[in-house]
């Protein structure tokens, strides 16, 4: 490495930085050239709130800690409060209209920091009097944490708290010429730094955090940075599109860059942002004011009532209310006259992701008057099947439910009543309970937008609902408004069952794992490739009189066929898939990048860790999940403890979320795996290993690859590890070597084929067979199995192994 010259010191001015703060509560200070980071500071969280969430309940904005409430005595949904925690604190001790008393904490602090090295000089509060070291410049970053408790007088219970942190700022004078936009993502930290002139992208950079905050340096201090948010699949459209749509992403680029004033939030959507929190994340949908009128839309209100319809000001109570019986006033969700153009929306809940990529086509930059717009399955939010009614469009693009008194609704053969929903999807799909026939049924509701997406899945459902693990389809009906298909009625999704296991007691989860593989094998056979596997889209049916329960596949809305002769599938039509299910070639925008049925056994190889683990993820949280698929960076946590079960789901995940879809196996090589074999075949198998290689001299290959790596295996020496009866009853007959996996199996297979005149200590010592018999070894050697049957794969070919492989000329 270089040394800098005697007396000459390498110095960062702060002038050249900015400073972005995220929400795991990380400052980094950025170079405003490359956006590298130069250091970081890292304190709590930006907000931090309890880990339930019952309703009504309150829920935080971290960018400026405004507060919203879901639920409340009337339903009203998701609505925006006319306060922000900080007012809160401010107006504390107090007690509202409806019973809650208020108590709040306010604490500053200022950092004093070495802008050079991020080096923290010393924190200054008020019980703080800690001298300062001699230093040309310092920076003084403020920051104040603000405490809320409520209390419920009726209930006797404390109600919410939380704490939320923010950096002192002045807000971004506007008069300022200030030359570079920031873009930032809602999904994880990534920002694109724009030249607001040209449009053109100086710079990306991921922070690992959604970033609640861009500021420059002022005056020793900090001063707010103008930053404008976006769906993550937008901003990275917008960055990252091919040579083919540059022109395209360039033009919108340079208008975001240009844009202040003109942006509304469109969607609000509750996060599970780590695990410890619940908060409201509104950056997730982005709209434009243009001078473009489509018919018939409304601008949602989700802002809430005005401050005068909640304020009381009696003595004694809160100057603002935050009461919980809070109603929209009258014409407040009529239509404006200020109309928008939808850019990208993307949703997130705790418990599901939706990502939506809508391609804007720009032909004429300045009006904007023409559009060619795709949109590809436009969002509803929700939280816990809670319709969010304030985020309302019009009824031609979402059409509400039903709230009269629940009468049935008769389209032809079908009948359903409107306030039995079970569920809701994409595209405004609502999902009832209704009849067909005489039976029970699901009748999935479809706008008449997406009558061709409609016409394509009943046309995919009746190709491939003749399996026992494909839901089943019935039949159609059209009225003037709607679509309805009448499909099996299951009765609860796997991740309810993960979610709550209790609800069907003696379910198998390996069973319903192969269940879902034998349903995606056979669409798979028919050339369909499913798209969005997750584990809401696979349903645990009805029980049947012998109270057997089936997985099946369902919700064919995003599957694709694949034409004879071809393997792949193109992403014109956008990006299929829920995010943090979807396989990281789906989202590399590259010529070469052909997306195959293995996305399928990716997003399925996510769906058994998540069973396995109950609940867990191999990618991590759902804020970086779809960023780690991306890298490739998972962790299988749940696997790590080296036992038998373990060693042999670890091996089959591994392959089947493989970055590399090559590397993946077919459906049907999964489910010839181990992991899906009984006590039983298990046995077998080690039985006809040892019988093949019986006879087979130490040099050859199949024997020479069994011993490989085998120390591991037999641990060092398999006869220390058995217990003593059996190690008595093998010195009688025949020498084994310990070191030897040949020779393990070998006593195996013999104390199986004499089992029955093994002295009755030996057999009480294995266990019955076969199950006691195969747990008394693959206990004391857990990796035995998986070893063995990588060693003899390359037999794989042969009669004797057909149950076990899936032949070479069919993987």
């Amino acid at each position: 490495k270089k040394q800098p010259q005697r007396g000459v010191k390498s110095v960062t001015l702060p002038e050249s930085l900015l400073f972005v703060s995220t929400l795991d509560g990380s400052l980094h200070a950025v170079s405003k050239q490359s956006g590298d980071i130069k250091w970081t500071l890292r304190e709590d969280p930006i907000i931090q709130v309890p880990v339930y969430l019952s309703e009504p309940g309150f829920l935080p904005d971290p960018s400026d800690g405004s507060l919203y409430v879901l639920g409340g005595k009337h339903k009203e949904g998701l609505m925006k409060l006319p306060f922000t925690i900080p007012e809160l604190v401010q107006s504390a001790p107090c007690r509202s209209s409806d019973g809650i008393l208020y108590t709040g904490k306010k604490q500053d602090v200022w950092f004093v920091v070495d802008p050079e090295t991020g080096e923290k000089q010393t924190s200054l509060t008020t019980s703080s009097s800690d001298s300062i070291c001699p230093n040309s410049r310092l920076l003084y970053i403020g920051r104040t944490e603000y405490m809320i408790t409520m209390f419920d007088t009726k209930t006797q219970e404390l109600r919410w708290n939380a704490t939320y942190n923010d950096y002192s700022a002045p807000p971004y004078d506007e008069k300022q010429d200030y030359k570079m936009a920031h873009l930032v993502s809602s999904g994880d930290g990534l920002v694109v730094t724009v030249d607001r002139e040209s449009g053109d992208v100086l710079w990306s950079q991921n922070y690992g955090s959604p970033v609640v905050g861009v500021y420059l340096y002022s005056g020793d201090s900090l001063r707010h940075a103008p930053h404008l948010s976006l769906a993550m699949e937008t901003l990275r459209f917008l960055t990252f599109s091919s040579a083919h749509d540059q022109a395209d992403a360039h033009s919108t680029l340079n208008l975001l860059s240009k844009t202040s004033t003109s942006v509304f939030i469109l969607q609000y959507v509750i996060s599970g942002a780590s695990e410890s929190s619940y908060h409201l994340c509104d950056w997730f949908g982005l709209c434009l004011l243009l001078p473009w009128q489509p018919r018939g839309l409304t601008l949602a209100r989700i802002e809430g009532p005005e401050t005068s319809g909640v304020t009381v000001r009696e003595r004694g109570e809160c100057e603002i209310t935050p009461s919980t019986d809070v109603r929209y006033p009258l014409g407040s969700i009529n239509s404006k006259k200020n109309h928008w153009l939808l850019i990208g929306t993307h949703t997130h809940t705790h418990t599901h992701t939706h990502t939506h990529t809508h391609r804007l086509r720009p032909h004429s930059l300045s009006g904007f008057r023409q559009m060619d717009i795709q949109l590809q399955q436009p969002a509803l939010v929700s939280f816990k099947s809670q319709h969010i009614k304030n985020n309302n469009f019009s009824s031609s693009v979402f059409p509400p439910l039903s709230e009269g008194n629940g009468e049935e609704v008769q389209v032809g053969k079908i009948s359903f009543t409107s306030t039995e929903v079970l569920g809701h999807g994409t595209a405004g799909t609502f999902v009832f309970r209704g009849r067909f026939d005489g039976r029970h049924v699901a009748v999935k509701r479809i706008l008449p937008e997406c009558v061709e997406v409609a016409e394509r899945e009943v046309q995919l459902l009746r190709e491939s609902d003749t399996h026992p693990n494909v839901i089943r389809y019935f039949c159609t009906e059209r009225d003037r408004l709607f679509t309805y298909i009448a499909i099996e009625l299951c009765a609860a999704t796997l991740q309810q069952y993960v979610e709550d296991p209790t609800c069907f007691h003696e379910l198998n989860p390996i069973t319903l794992l192969e269940q879902t593989m034998c349903g995606l094998s056979h669409l798979h056979s028919l050339n369909i490739v499913h798209r969005d596997l997750k584990p809401r889209n696979i349903l645990l049916s009805v029980p049947n009189a012998l109270g057997q329960v089936r997985a099946v596949i369902s919700d064919f809305g995003l599957c694709k066929k694949i034409p004879d002769g071809r393997s792949s599938f193109s992403l014109r039509s956008g990006i299929p898939g829920t995010e943090g299910w979807i396989a990281p070639e789906v989202l590399r925008d590259t010529p070469e990048n052909k997306p195959t049925a293995a996305v399928d056994v990716f997003s399925a190889g996510c769906v058994f860790y998540y069973v396995l683990s109950s609940g867990q993820h191999p990618f991590g949280d759902a804020l970086r999940r779809q960023v780690n698929i991306l890298s490739g960076e998972y962790l299988l946590s749940h696997f790590m403890e080296d036992i038998h079960d373990n060693v042999i789901a670890l091996d089959l995940i591994e392959q089947m979320i493989s970055a590399e879809a090559e590397s993946r196996p077919s459906t049907a090589c999964v489910l010839k795996h181990p992991f899906f074999w009984s006590p039983e075949k298990q046995l077998l198998f080690f039985q006809d290993v040892s019988d093949r290689i019986e006879k087979e001299p130490a040099d050859s290959p199949i024997v020479v690859r069994l011993e490989t790596a085998g120390r591991a295996v037999v641990r060092t020496n398999w006869r220390m590890h058995i217990s003593v009866p059996l190690q008595t009853d093998l010195r009688r007959f025949r020498t084994y070597k310990g070191n030897s996996v040949r020779d393990l199996l070998r006593a195996m297979r013999n104390k199986k084929h004499h089992y029955h005149e093994l002295p009755p200590d030996v057999q009480e010592t294995l266990g019955e067979l076969p199950e006691g018999f195969v747990n008394y070894f693959t206990s004391r050697f857990p990796r035995l199995l998986m070893h063995t049957h990588t060693a003899l794969h390359m037999c794989a070919h042969e009669r004797l192994f057909h149950p076990y492989y899936l032949p070479p000329n069919t993987q």
